[in-house]
């Protein structure tokens, strides 16, 4: 405010012998025909609106681009044998004697039954060994560290991968499946150290996103790779059948393998060596340092800024903490992922005399096409995650985004199973195909990350973060053990039955159902 010197800035009591005077000292001429106004004291000026989180905005980008390639172990563990899990189990289950079989073959409806209940079986020992090591996994983190945590876990899944690939039974499978549910079982681990260096709060929900992002993305490669790999002479035949680059590679024509590429021809190894010298020089550089969060200017001053604010959203918080259905999501949804590709997988049915819920078959889609399918329809899931969501939380919030989510799962459990009505029918069948995949991956795109954010806020103390979200690890991993398991049993009954779609509505809907309601009951409470 500009002040003429020759005009007294107050009028004190005394000098005018009356009452006190309250007025403010008046401003410049000049100034007040310029518009310049001094605001009451009792207003403030409004602070300025923050600028929206951009992905290059977050902090320690170093630190969570690591994080993001670490966590791409488990869907590569766990999620590329589902497009070809159904051929995988049938190949090593041993031929079972049934009477229903005759002279053209096993009876395939039989057939299929035998496979989704051994199959989900395998599916389940990987989150069931994770259940059992997850909340210890946290509590060695919170004592020894991040680090080491999560580098002991990717070894011992990357030998477990190794193990898998090259086993040729039942037993085997399962074995190596429920080992690299014990590497992977440091998934809490992650989520933690994303919440220890991503402190600000308007961070946060960039910053939570990020993991499920990668998983999103592991899931389409997964799926993809999973379903061309199963059967490469078919589906790559320009790699690998008769007159492909690895025939073309050998000497003297011999089978394939015989020969053994060159150092300096085997890219494999090139990368591996170029990969072994980034991580020596960017991730781990030194030894004896220990796990340290790396601070920053912008992150400190908005713990100060946002102190009131963390604690008032920490009361409402506290009302709700762990009420939230986060064990019924990986319940249904890991026993859709497992169940979808066995139903998509199973031969198709005459259904001519089939009523509204007494109809059985499947599609009969090859694992190439089940992989085509998913992955294509997870990258809208990643676009889902990057565009939508952050603007959905904002204006809804992180429950109203979980809610939302939550209202979707009924519907499409409720109309998948109808897709064996229109088998025979290629356009409308792919229409429909497209609709369920798209409608549930859009539910758990939203879901996930809500259910991370409102876990991290349901922690006490960051001393106890790591193990608080080990153990909300080990409760999905339990669910994702229980879900795959139960899903298949229930999926062969209806199969046996004549009723394809048991599984659909009396196990997936009804659960997914619980978790609407049990979200909407604790809202009120």
């Amino acid at each position: 405010m500009v002040v003429d010197p020759a005009i007294p800035a107050a009028t004190s009591s005394s000098q005018c012998g009356g009452k006190p005077s309250h007025a403010r000292p008046r401003p410049h001429t000049a100034a007040i025909n310029a518009g310049i106004e001094e605001a009451p004291p009792s207003s403030p000026p409004p602070p300025p609106r923050s600028k929206a989180v951009r992905w290059r905005d977050l902090p320690n980008k170093d630190q969570l681009f690591i994080l993001a390639l670490c966590r791409l172990s488990e869907p590569l563990s766990n999620v590329c044998l589902l497009p070809y899990i159904f051929y995988l189990v049938r190949s090593v289950l041993p031929p079972a004697n049934n009477a229903n079989d005759n002279a053209s073959g096993p009876d395939p409806d039989a057939e299929a039954a035998r496979v989704s209940t051994y199959s989900g079986i395998l599916v389940a020992a990987f989150p069931l060994a994770q259940f059992l090591v997850s909340l210890p996994w946290g509590r060695l983190s919170d004592r020894h560290g991040r680090r080491f945590s999560i580098l002991a876990g990717l070894a011992v899944a990357a030998l477990a991968n190794v193990g898998f690939g090259l086993s040729r039974s039942l037993g085997a499978l399962l074995c190596w499946r429920a080992l690299a549910g014990l590497g992977n079982g440091n998934v809490g681990i992650m989520r933690t150290v994303t919440a220890e260096i991503v402190r600000g709060r308007r961070f946060q929900t960039k910053a939570f996103l990020l993991l499920p992002l990668v998983f999103n993305s592991g899931m389409v490669v997964s799926l993809a790779l999973g379903g061309w790999l199963a059967e490469p002479v078919a589906n790559l035949p320009w790699l690998f059948g008769p007159g492909g680059v690895q025939f073309q590679r050998q000497r003297g024509g011999g089978a394939v393998g015989a020969r053994v590429p060159e150092a300096a021809d085997d890219y494999g190894l090139l990368a591996g060596r170029a990969l072994a010298a980034w991580f020596r020089a960017y991730v781990y550089p030194r030894r004896g340092k220990g796990y340290a969060t790396v601070g920053s200017l912008d992150s400190e001053l908005l713990i100060e800024e946002e102190e009131e604010e963390e604690e008032e959203e920490e009361t409402r918080t506290r009302k709700h903490r762990l009420q939230s259905p986060f064990g019924l999501l990986p319940l249904h949804n890991s026993a859709f992922m497992h169940i979808f590709p066995v139903y998509l997988s199973s031969p198709p049915a005459d259904n001519t005399e089939a009523t509204i819920f007494a109809f059985i078959g499947g599609l009969g889609l090859r694992s190439a096409s089940i992989g085509i399918w998913l992955s294509t329809f997870g990258v809208c899931g990643i676009l889902l995650q990057l565009f939508i969501y952050p603007r959905l939380q904002a204006r809804i919030g992180t429950r109203g985004v979980f809610r939302l989510a939550l209202c979707l799962f009924p519907a499409t459990y409720a109309a998948a199973p109808y897709l064996s009505l229109v088998a025979g029918n290629g356009a409308v069948r792919y229409v429909l195909l497209g609709l369920v995949v798209c409608a549930q991956i859009m539910a758990r795109t939203m879901a996930i990350p809500s259910t991370v954010i409102l876990l991290t806020e349901s922690a006490p103390d960051k001393a106890v973060l790591g193990t608080v979200h080990g153990a909300g690890n080990m409760l999905a991993s339990f669910a994702r053990a229980v879900g795959p398991a139960l899903g298949g049993w229930v999926f062969a009954l209806g199969v046996e039955e004549g009723i394809v779609g048991l599984v659909w509505w009396l196990y997936l809907v009804i659960i997914a159902v619980c978790a609407l309601a049990w979200s909407l009951f604790v809202d009120r409470g």
